[in-house]
């Protein structure tokens, strides 16, 4: 007989993969549209899949013309030559690259600061802290830009790889929640055997925190690879673009070119998923070892 325990799992299941379909959907219809031909994305009632004819048939529009819809990689082949995607490839991956290096080295120190070290007041500049990131970054984006205006950086990468090298409170916030769960007898045995707070920091700490840096540098990969504004804001140079800008110069003034945007979305989504799909265990057990202690 079947259990309440057996039918409670099989309920969960059946709904995580309905909800499922309301994330796979835009990803799914993002490709199909991609390896549509223009004249199938041009016709008044959008197709998910390609027609008929796309296994051999043949079908007759009202002017009686033949048409033929196949998969197609035409959008693919034009939207990797008409503008520098590999250029801006290698831009985006430098970007990404700074930022995930300066994220995990500046919010790991302070979050050793509020999760190790012992001192008068932490927890309330800690709290302080965390307040900051309810503040909305459209508050600040004119005064920010104004001081990196002034300071001649515009234009260049710093104003996107600077700050991740001054901490950002929500990866402190992580990191910190992973510290406390580090036994203490070994950080005091390193002590008492003369080890300074930053080689307790770099040898013992931080090995420990595999997990939660593979999910903090995962989310700072994402947040810097999928970024928009700020290069729209400190960027001019066309050769400094990255992809998320370089999506942008597929629109004209006359309309944009849908086909070969989503071929080339497609293509940027393509490293975030395998990226997930090597360090999904490892980000899983991240995001379950950083909320057990606070």
């Amino acid at each position: 007989m079947t259990g309440p325990g057996t039918l409670r799992r099989l309920g969960a299941h059946a709904t995580l993969v309905v909800l499922s379909f309301a994330f796979v959907m835009p990803f799914a219809w993002l490709v199909t549209t991609s390896l549509q031909s223009g004249s199938e994305q041009a016709r008044a009632t959008p197709a998910f899949l390609p027609g008929p004819a796309a296994l051999g048939q043949k079908v007759e529009d009202a002017t009686g013309m033949h048409l033929v819809y196949q998969p197609t990689l035409e959008h693919y082949e034009k939207g990797l030559t008409r503008v520098p995607i590999l250029m801006f490839f290698r831009n985006t991956l430098l970007v990404c690259t700074l930022t995930v290096l300066g994220t995990c080295l500046s919010s790991s120190l302070v979050a050793y600061g509020f999760g190790v070290l012992r001192w008068r007041g932490r927890n309330a500049i800690f709290f302080l802290m965390l307040a900051t990131m309810m503040l909305p970054g459209q508050v600040t984006m004119i005064p920010v830009f104004t001081i990196w205006r002034r300071l001649g950086l515009v234009d260049t990468y710093a104003p996107l790889v600077i700050p991740a090298f001054l901490g950002t409170p929500f990866y402190v916030f992580l990191f910190r929640q992973f510290f406390l769960t580090v036994p203490r007898e070994l950080i005091e045995a390193a002590r008492v055997d003369g080890a300074s707070e930053l080689r307790i920091w770099s040898r013992l700490v931080m090995p420990l925190s595999l997990p939660v840096i593979a999910t903090v540098a995962l989310f700072s990969f994402l947040g810097a690879w999928n970024d928009f504004l700020g290069p729209l804001i400190y960027l001019a140079d066309e050769s400094k673009y990255t992809l998320s800008l370089g999506l942008a110069m597929y629109r004209t003034q006359y309309g944009s070119e849908y086909g070969q945007m989503m071929a080339v979305a497609t293509l940027m989504v393509v490293p975030i998923l395998v990226l997930f799909f090597f360090t999904q265990k490892t980000f899983i057990q991240g995001i379950k070892t950083t909320g057990l202690k606070g």
